[in-house]
């Protein structure tokens, strides 16, 4: 059965018709999350937790648990986090991937003594300062298909890319 998963390549850009893409995980992430339906290594990533190879320089996502929010967001670990959003901004894909739920937040279902409205508040801020969306998602599982998901759509829209530059230099 074919995957939905391959590229859209022309058959005159070889190994790259057809391919899947392969997700790379940190390997500083501790648990990982598991992939079912695209192929993942492990390799040192100078930004985020995930990135799709060969496009290690234009595509992250970064994800977070909610107990991690709140220490990043406005805990001890916020300097450190906020330099990782910073160097996000560079990138043509980036994304806050947060698995669990706002309402999470606003039970307080955190370790912390930081309010609801802090966390969300300063995750607002930091969508408007650093150019980069959060994205809730509600468990490990489903979080790892948002990743396929975006992982496959980027790596296409980048085909299409030199696709469309291949095209133009053959109607020359």
């Amino acid at each position: 059965m074919p995957s939905v998963f391959k590229l859209p390549a022309l058959r005159s850009l070889g190994d790259l018709a057809d391919h899947e893409p392969v997700i790379v995980i940190d390997t500083r992430e501790q648990v990982p999350l598991s992939f079912s339906r695209l192929h993942s290594v492990r390799r040192m990533l100078t930004t985020g937790d995930y990135s799709v190879r060969g496009l290690e320089q234009l595509f992250a996502v970064e994800r977070k648990s909610i107990a991690d929010l709140a220490s990043c967001c406005l805990g001890q670990n916020r300097e450190r986090f906020e330099r990782e959003l910073h160097r996000l901004r560079g990138f043509r894909f980036k994304r806050l991937l947060v698995v669990g739920s706002e309402e999470e937040i606003y039970r307080c279902r955190y370790h912390s003594s930081i309010s609801p409205k802090a966390v969300l508040a300063t995750l607002a801020a930091f969508e408007a300062r650093y150019d980069c969306a959060v994205v809730f998602r509600p468990s490990p599982e489903v979080a790892a298909r948002q990743i396929e998901s975006w992982a496959f759509w980027f790596a296409r829209e980048m085909v299409e890319v030199v696709n469309d530059l291949w095209r133009a230099r053959e109607s020359v």
